[in-house]
């Protein structure tokens, strides 16, 4: 399990990444809520699509797009542009729908609630390190309130691959002009966060909102914490 916070050691950080769906708001609600205004706003405008499809055949078409265009999977809101491109040629619709309905999705998409502790312990960290934003999706944090607690930001889509490919934790340390042991990542994914965090040498916080046990098979976070209010007082250690 875990090491403790005594164990591993933070006192050299000064960059902290930072995951954002399920580690600074809930995903699922979020999402649900753009993919139904999206489609809401295609019944109102372009009839034909939703009179054809529903919004779980839609979803089928992306993830059929994904398999077909593996370099899409990295670009969310490119994959979206192309499903939607691709239901306005079926329907016999303009293909330019495809980039006014991702703005009517993003906009809905950036509609988040964000965790009580987040923007309170943000804002003190900001105080003493450099933030980054990592994420593997296509919410955009300077869109938000908190994005001015935020020094930058990297995405999946910039560097071409996501996490727990170690290329977008080492792009950030190379954008705060840190080393690898001079970065912790922080984010809810086993997977994704830790995985990728251990793969770029770089030590890594499991947020773990759920009380959820650690799956068998991966190799454990430096350290758990429940919420962020955890995170400045371990830091400081």
């Amino acid at each position: 399990m875990p090491t403790s916070p005594r164990q591993t050691g933070y006192r050299r950080i000064r960059l902290i990444t930072v995951d954002l769906d399920d580690t600074l708001w809930p995903c699922a609600p979020t999402i649900r809520h753009a993919e139904h205004t999206l489609y809401q706003w295609l019944s109102d405008h372009y009839p034909r699509i939703t009179a054809h499809h529903t919004q779980e055949t839609m979803r089928e078409r992306r993830i059929e797009l994904a398999r077909q265009q593996p370099h899409l999977r990295h670009d969310l809101s490119a994959l979206r542009v192309e499903s939607l491109t691709h239901h306005a040629r079926e329907a016999d619709y303009p293909e330019g729908l495809a980039r006014e309905a991702l703005d009517v999705f993003l906009q809905a998409r950036h509609a988040v609630q964000p965790y009580d502790d987040v923007t309170p312990v943000l804002r003190r960290l900001r105080q003493d390190y450099l933030l980054a934003a990592l994420s593997n999706g296509n919410a955009d944090v300077f869109r938000l309130e908190m994005g001015e607690l935020f020094h930058f930001a990297v995405s999946a889509a910039d560097v071409g691959i996501g996490k727990p490919d170690p290329a977008m934790f080492r792009a950030a340390c190379r954008q705060a002009g840190v080393t690898t042991d001079e970065a912790v990542h922080v984010g809810d994914s086993p997977e994704h966060d830790i995985a990728g965090a251990r793969a770029a040498g770089i030590r890594s916080v499991w947020v773990n909102r759920t009380g959820s046990p650690w799956p068998a098979g991966h190799a454990p976070p430096d350290t758990e914490i429940t919420d962020l209010w955890a995170l400045p007082a371990l830091l400081a250690r």
